[in-house]
């Protein structure tokens, strides 16, 4: 059996002072204490660590030895402690997160270079994927957290809102709307829309076409052969618009632009956790809300 760790920092502390009283004095303790508890660690180990008479301490040579190869245990056993309790303070671990492409543009690399330059403990990955099925992957605890646009269902998970962006429409430069700073919902609806196929998101999906719902004659939906066409070439033909929120902006190949719809509501991005959440999920969480404060995601 291996002695308790105290006794063998007091040794060490004896080995340094070579006498009981200074080394009592150091550690704080009494005397009487001291030699108890080093009578005890020499009966653990089986061998006299300590020659002693009234006016000095020797070290035997097992003494000498112990003396000399316990730091760097202890210091050892100090990384460990700290180590663990690093992990189940949340500070430590793989963080897996799952994104909906859309968000792929601006908001998850954003979270995801916070995690990693706040936490050098992480060692996070961030993968894209269908937007339905990463609030079931957060349930099921294959993936740790998910960024989604929109509200999306699902059981076993928690929700928190991440960013408020404006809608809008993407559009070729040329396209008559460009020159508007801002368009009327009714406008844009005379045009070809472009909407993202209802299986990739319903949720957008839906809120993006109602935005329309009142407009007469119907207007012109379809949907793009490419889910993810980064060159946006259907848009380049000076007619047809593309929904889509105010990120997009960021990420418009050269020819497009972006405008927002007058009056029409915002879209959110939502943080998704587990319902019950670890202290790796809780840091996640105040480090997304420290970063929707500072780039001002969201209203004060």
């Amino acid at each position: 059996m291996a002695p308790d760790t105290v006794s063998l920092r007091y040794f060490l502390v004896l080995a340094q002072e070579l006498n009981f009283t200074r080394a009592a004095a150091r550690i704080g303790i009494a005397q009487p204490a001291l030699s108890a508890r080093m009578r005890r660690l020499e009966a653990e180990l089986g061998t006299p660590l300590l020659v002693r008479n009234t006016r000095s301490v020797v070290l035997t040579t097992a003494g000498a030895a112990l003396a000399e190869s316990a730091p760097p245990a202890l210091a050892a056993l100090d990384r460990a402690w700290d180590t663990a309790r690093s992990a189940a303070a949340g500070e430590l671990g793989t963080l897996r997160i799952g994104y909906s492409l859309s968000t792929g543009a601006e908001t998850a690399p954003a979270l995801v270079d916070r995690l990693i330059r706040g936490n050098s403990g992480f060692d996070v990955g961030a993968v894209p994927m269908a937007t339905p099925e990463i609030s079931p992957a957060v349930a099921d605890g294959r993936i740790d957290a998910g960024i989604t646009r929109g509200e999306q269902p699902g059981r076993g998970v928690r929700r928190f809102l991440l960013r408020r962006e404006r809608v809008g429409v993407q559009l070729a430069q040329h396209h008559p709307l460009a020159e508007h700073p801002e368009i009327e919902i009714a406008d844009a609806a005379a045009y070809p829309l472009r909407l993202p196929g209802r299986a990739a998101n319903p949720v957008i999906h839906d809120q993006l076409s109602a935005l329309f719902r009142d407009v007469r004659p119907d207007p012109r939906f379809h949907t793009p052969a490419v889910s993810f066409d980064m060159s946006q070439r259907d848009l380049r033909d000076g007619v047809t618009l593309a929904p889509a929120g105010e990120a997009a902006v960021a990420v418009s190949p050269a020819g497009l632009t972006w405008r927002p719809l007058r009056g029409a509501p915002s879209l959110t991005i939502h943080l998704v956790l587990p319902r019950e959440q670890s202290p790796l999920h809780r840091r996640i969480r105040a480090v997304a809300k420290t970063l929707a404060h500072e780039l001002h995601w969201l209203p004060d």
